[in-house]
């Protein structure tokens, strides 16, 4: 079972996943390492964790499996999707979307791709713990880590907001990061038997504008998120594992329905210097390239993804 206590959505089955078939047409990323002969040839310096797989002889047993917590929709369904497309075997954790993780997982499995579906609440540590030992048994050890999941509810003013409102929008989007980070890092950690890996959290612009009179308290966790990425990523770095966040603007998901504004990104978009919104596509690459060897010397990086605002 992925938790000890029942699952609120109707018809998940016992074991929670949803399997895909691996097919072995599905492309690597190039090797990044490798540059055309020139008369001039630059220095390039391997990351730690591909220096780690090539003293271990095991460079070539690396499989690249990510889990996307939050994965069903949005920006989480857009990195599933890309990720994929890259070759890596994806787990899509969800909540309560089970549909949209069946169709997603269909669609990576019918494109050629290796992907699961595995139902579970970030914020509960039992359910946590069951999502990476259900991804050891279908996928392998997690390589890639992409910390999507995350609340926002109703806009309001702080004096108006409660402990129960505040509790709830602290353990997905930050107590959630943590238990995952925790899982991730005793599976990728050289310190743990590791080969290494790549951590990405999703935090927002919202944590250096605040969000007033709209949910101060989802922009103060996503505040703790940038504090966490840069206080994680220099305590795992001689671990060849690297953590970087990536701070999405106005962007186009269903997460402002969620606030009770479904068409807050045309309301705000004025205020963007791009004048529009983000695509969750345009998240969604920027966070592969934080994960990939593009980006081997990149570690406890913020990267604004917000068109300029």
């Amino acid at each position: 079972m992925i938790a000890d206590r029942p699952m609120s959505e109707p018809g998940i089955e016992p074991s929670g996943v949803v399997a895909g078939v691996y097919v072995d047409s599905v492309s690597e990323e190039p090797n990044n390492d490798l540059v055309e002969p020139t008369a001039w040839r630059p220095r390039f310096v391997l990351s730690a964790t591909r220096q780690i797989h090539m003293a271990m002889g095991r460079e070539d047993l690396l499989k690249k499996v990510m889990v996307v917590t939050g994965g069903s929709r949005g920006i989480g369904a857009a990195t599933a999707r890309l990720g994929a497309a890259r070759g890596y075997a994806v787990c899509v954790n969800y909540r309560q979307s089970e549909a949209a993780a069946r169709s997603l997982v269909q669609e990576i499995v019918s494109g050629g791709g290796q992907a699961i579906a595995v139902a579970g609440d970030v914020g509960c540590e039992p359910d946590v713990v069951a999502l990476f030992e259900e991804i050891d048994r279908a996928l392998g050890p997690v390589t890639a880590l992409v910390n999507n999941a995350g609340v926002l509810e109703r806009q309001m003013r702080v004096e108006h907001m409660d402990a129960e409102r505040l509790t709830r929008v602290l353990a997905t989007n930050v107590t959630g990061s943590f238990l995952c980070a925790r899982e991730a890092i005793r599976r990728m950690s050289t310190r743990h038997g590791g080969q290494g890996g790549a951590i990405v959290n999703l935090s927002s612009a919202a944590s250096r504008l605040g969000s007033a009179n709209e949910y101060v308290d989802y922009a103060a966790a996503k505040g703790a998120i940038d504090t966490f990425t840069i206080g994680l990523a220099r305590e795992v770095a001689a671990e060849g594992i690297r953590v970087n966040a990536v701070r999405p603007g106005v962007i186009d998901t269903e997460i402002h329905a969620a606030g009770g504004e479904p068409g807050r990104v045309e309301r705000v978009k004025a205020s963007v210097p791009m004048q529009r919104g983000g695509e969750a596509e345009e998240v969604a690459r920027s966070i592969l390239w934080l994960l990939s060897e593009e980006a081997s010397y990149s570690t406890g990086a913020l990267l604004d993804i917000s068109g300029g605002r």
